[in-house]
């Protein structure tokens, strides 16, 4: 039997009041917010007819999530990451700001404070016996002209999946640089191939995606920011082409336009000019930037970020 107590008069005027709205005290946006969250929430209630013991495993769920700290792997995993980057391009479509790099999810592993380097860097310590990498490209705006003195922020995962400052294992900033961008709007790095990895097998959002019959990979990627004055900050992230999870990915981040082809080469001679032995990959990626309107547009989106104030 459903009961619809939500749509009586007492139960309105108690989520009025829980919610604050019947006091002149605190924050209106936060009020608006609680106050939606719990409307919906009790509907949710009595829509499925969920039970008390149902409703305790979802606190519980929630202590397990903060617990482990991944509150921001689960964002990406049920889409609402991705979908807030849906409503942002709908916005820019909507003011008529088009063209550049498309963005895509940031993702939870974001930690500032990289080594800023000149034009180039390189972005492993030389611990992981992983494939060498070098990438190169250009940052342009939407005309087509290099943009010189762009910091391209990049961070990625080593071979076995893990990010620095969150892998204790791993040294402070490994794999992680800012580089600024030659007259020319050149960057280029060296590194290794990153690895596709996937949720913790024993965590809670890996716990949730089973119930969902999902899996919890994502593809080999790099993630960048891209900043210079006069130009909206550009979120977004390449994709290796050839991973089995590039059109599988766990976080929607995938984008064909951030695909990017990765070359192995075992020419010995072209490796003795990089300096390495062996086996080697190459990716050239250029970045466009489109023009910033107002100066919010050309700082990084606030949120909690490791090593931020």
């Amino acid at each position: 039997m459903s009961i619809r107590l939500s749509q009586t008069a007492h139960a309105q005027q108690f989520l009025e009041e829980v919610s604050g709205n019947l006091n002149d005290a605190g924050n209106p946006r936060a009020k608006a917010l609680i106050y939606r969250i719990l409307r919906d929430t009790v509907n949710i209630i009595e829509d499925l007819e969920v039970t008390p013991q149902e409703f305790w495993k979802a606190v519980n769920y929630l202590n397990e999530l903060g617990k482990n700290q991944e509150a921001g792997l689960l964002v990406a995993g049920l889409g609402l990451e991705h979908y807030l980057d849906l409503l942002m391009d709908e916005a820019d479509k909507e003011a008529g700001k088009t063209g550049g790099t498309p963005r895509t999810i940031e993702g939870p592993l974001y930690v500032a404070g990289a080594p800023l380097c000149k034009y180039e860097a390189r972005l492993d310590d030389g611990l992981d016996p992983g494939v060498p990498l070098f990438m190169r490209g250009q940052v342009r705006n939407i005309q087509g002209k290099p943009v010189a003195g762009a910091v391209v922020d990049v961070w990625q995962a080593n071979t076995g999946g893990t990010y620095s400052w969150f892998d204790d294992t791993q040294s402070a900033f490994n794999l992680r640089r800012r580089i600024e961008t030659d007259a020319q709007g050149n960057y280029r790095f060296r590194s290794i191939v990153p690895s596709g990895y996937g949720c913790p097998p024993n965590g809670p959002t890996q716990q949730l995606l089973d119930q969902l019959g999902r899996h919890g990979q994502r593809p080999a990627h790099i993630h960048f920011f891209i900043s210079a004055p006069g130009h909206r900050h550009l979120t977004t992230q390449i994709n290796l082409s050839g991973d089995p999870y590039l059109h599988d990915d766990f976080a929607y981040a995938t984008r064909d336009e951030l695909i990017a082809e990765i070359r192995f080469s075992e020419d010995q001679d072209l490796a003795r000019e990089f300096g390495v032995q062996g086996r080697f990959a190459q990716i050239d990626f250029d970045f466009e930037l489109q023009p910033a309107v107002v100066a919010l547009e050309q700082t990084r989106m606030e949120r909690v970020r490791a090593l931020e104030e």
